[in-house]
């Protein structure tokens, strides 16, 4: 680990213009690559008190051994040149965005002499233009299937083309008019080259130009007489209409836009985009991120932005003139590539450097901007489920993994320095509103993976609701006080139940906490962790290990420690003690929402006369809900034992008369606490 300061630059040395610098590691491996508007500022910000850093760039100013630097113009060349080091040196401690899944394109080979039309997967290859890239690959080839009869293309491969040459002869395509069949000189060269811009255009969302060509033509056919080409054409724009209809519309005006949702929690984010051309979808995509560094929501979409349109243009092709009269030599960069403009869902921090970039790459005003109302704010939402379910299901994916689960295991026993792996896991969270109905909720993990037979639930009373970690110590410790009773009476019982410890005999099932964790995991961080600790040293458990994960920087506090462990960011053990720690926070959340539910029904029946506590929990349990009681009559209330006529007709006045309530506040989904 080397010292930053041994490595720092002597002060005045530095440049205040903007640039881009590169820190390197002992063997001269590029670690990190960044942009600065000035190197000077950004650069003695890494220099600072290293306690007082991020502790993800603590890491990597303390891996680096070397820092250097390059001065540029201007911040729109510094993103340029960022980029392409980012490309070049692929550096460790740089966000890195990828596919999700591999997603087919339709690719136009333009650099052949006859072009071809073909489903493409991978990275874009020079002199190829893309259309998409779509969901699922038979959704293309449909629509290529209908486009063929329009615009008859070639789509079959170099070995097919040559052979067709040869025996002089096309394939089936060319005989049912799919094909012009350019390997038997049925077109030549230009013509087919047409054929394949007319394409082109059409894909590119200039469909209402053919259609109204294609019906002009087909009038006039029918006017001469010619009716069997009229009904081709008219056979023609059925099925342009039908391979149109294929991509709904969803922005009215045509626009032309990319538009960016991210799902994202500490370690991890997902990133889908939805290609709009036309004002219809064309295509989507998918990515996802390992967080190496702490970044809000607009920092990756501006870290995204870059890495997805800052690819290179084609190099230079040698187009033979003669296949297209006017051709330049050079194929450049297709506008679809940049859209005119970009939704997302928050502002990137260099918005002007960004936007400026793009209207060099699209050659017009290129525009980035948050959708606030209208179809454009819905089909940004619409987009944003899209990313959390992506997300969701690549958790899901990476959580089934034996492979990866295993290796988390071992991380965390290393990293902890346990005696063993944590087979068990056992998690505990505290949850309520300002000290209201306080509850916790116990969940447990084992072989990595959720046993929801084994989660358990406290309702915390007897002390201030508002000390989370007065309610930690008690949970605790009633969690491992029933541990050590049920050992108890296991240990009594275990000549009886057959060498299974744990089991009770009259059940045959485990009992609720007879099997004790190899890990304690606590929601939060010193001061929790110290809380526990104490309970397990109340109770003289000394055989746990106890560990707390805070939230903001996803530290792992081991007790009895003075500093925190950070686990790498791309660590399985870290993402384990993540997914366990969420795990215990939903189940806290939904434990305290049923019981607010609860609270804000019986208080409906409050102060009646002649009504306690006893005889309402016997209304609620009888009727089942509010709702219910409100419905019954006089008689049905009477059926509750204890009831009488005119404490029935009490209850029934009070259920009815309007009540008002206070507005059930919303929680966050991922912290629990109330969101103004």
């Amino acid at each position: 680990m080397a010292d930053p300061s041994s490595y720092r630059p002597a002060t005045g040395t530095i440049p205040t213009s903007a640039g881009v610098y590169k820190f390197r590691d002992a063997t001269g491996r590029v670690v990190y690559v960044g942009k600065a508007k000035s190197l000077r500022s950004r650069l003695n910000s890494y220099f600072a008190d290293l306690s007082a850093l991020h502790p993800r760039t603590r890491q990597m100013v303390t891996t680096a051994a070397s820092v250097e630097w390059t001065v540029v113009q201007t911040e729109v060349e510094a993103l340029q040149l960022e980029y392409s080091w980012i490309k070049e040196y692929d550096p460790r401690f740089n966000v890195k965005y990828r596919d999700d899944k591999s997603y087919p394109s339709l690719a136009v080979t333009l650099h052949e002499d006859f072009p071809r039309l073909q489903v493409m997967r991978g990275p874009k290859k020079k002199g190829v233009r893309y259309f998409g890239p779509y969901a699922h690959a038979w959704a293309i080839r449909e629509t290529l299937d209908l486009l063929l009869r329009v615009f008859p293309a070639r789509t079959c491969s170099n070995g097919v083309f040559k052979r067709a040459g040869q025996v002089g002869r096309p394939c089936l395509l060319g005989y049912i008019d799919k094909c012009s069949a350019p390997c038997v000189g049925k077109v030549d060269q230009e013509t087919h080259r047409e054929i394949v811009d007319d394409f082109c255009d059409f894909m590119a969302g200039q469909s209402g130009r053919f259609v109204k060509r294609l019906e002009k033509e087909m009038t006039e056919a029918a006017q001469s007489m010619d009716y069997e080409r009229a009904a081709r054409l008219r056979d023609d724009i059925g099925a342009l209409t039908r391979a149109t209809e294929k991509q709904a519309v969803v922005l009215a005006d045509g626009t032309d836009a990319d538009v960016v949702a991210v799902a994202e929690d500490q370690l991890e984010a997902a990133v889908q985009v939805f290609h709009v051309r036309g004002g219809r979808v064309r295509g989507q995509r998918g990515f996802v991120v390992d967080k190496v560094e702490e970044l809000t929501t607009g920092e990756l979409v501006g870290q995204f932005l870059a890495q997805a349109y800052g690819e290179e243009p084609d190099e230079e092709v040698e187009v033979d003139r003669r296949m297209r009269p006017g051709a330049g030599v050079r194929l450049r960069r297709d506008n679809d590539d940049v859209p005119r403009e970009v939704l997302v869902p928050a502002l990137p921090p260099d918005l002007d450097v960004l936007q400026s970039w793009l209207c060099d790459l699209r050659g017009t005003n290129v525009q980035i901007r948050v959708p606030q109302r209208g179809d454009k704010r819905a089909l940004l939402e619409t987009v944003e489920r899209n990313a959390k379910q992506a997300f969701a299901l690549h958790k899901t994916k990476r959580a089934s993994d034996l492979t990866a689960r295993s290796l988390a295991l071992s991380e965390l026993q290393d990293a902890l320095d346990l005696p063993e792996a944590p087979l068990r896991i056992e998690c505990f969270d505290v949850s309520h509103v300002q000290g209201t109905n306080v509850v916790a909720s116990m969940v447990v993990f084992e072989d990595g993976l959720a046993r929801k037979s084994e989660y358990r639930r406290f309702a915390v009373r007897g002390h201030d609701g508002v000390d989370d970690t007065a309610s930690m110590r008690e949970v605790i410790r009633r969690r491992f006080a029933r541990y050590l009773d049920e050992r108890v009476e296991t240990t009594q019982i275990d000549e009886d139940v057959e060498g299974r410890p744990g089991i009770d005999p009259e059940t045959g099932r485990p009992r609720r906490f007879a099997y004790p964790p190899q890990l304690v995991v606590v929601d939060g961080g010193q001061p929790q962790v110290a809380a526990a600790q104490a309970a397990l040293d109340e109770l003289g458990i000394d055989d746990v290990a106890l560990v707390g994960l805070a939230k903001r920087l996803e530290e792992v506090w081991v007790a009895g420690q003075p500093d925190p462990v950070i686990l790498p960011r791309t660590s399985e053990g870290l993402y384990l003690l993540q997914r366990v720690r969420d795990e215990a926070h939903r189940f806290a959340i939904a434990y305290h929402r049923q019981k607010r539910s609860r609270a804000m029904t019986t208080s409906a029946l409050d102060g009646i006369a002649g009504l306690g506590e006893t005889r309402r929990k016997a209304l609620l349990r009888h009727f089942g809900s509010l709702k219910r009681l409100k419905a019954a009559t006089v008689d049905e209330v009477m059926e509750v034992p204890g009831i009488g006529r005119r404490t029935a007709e009490a209850v029934l006045a009070a259920v009815a008369a309007p009540v008002a309530e206070e507005a059930a506040p919303a929680f966050d989904p991922v912290t629990g606490e109330v969101v103004a």
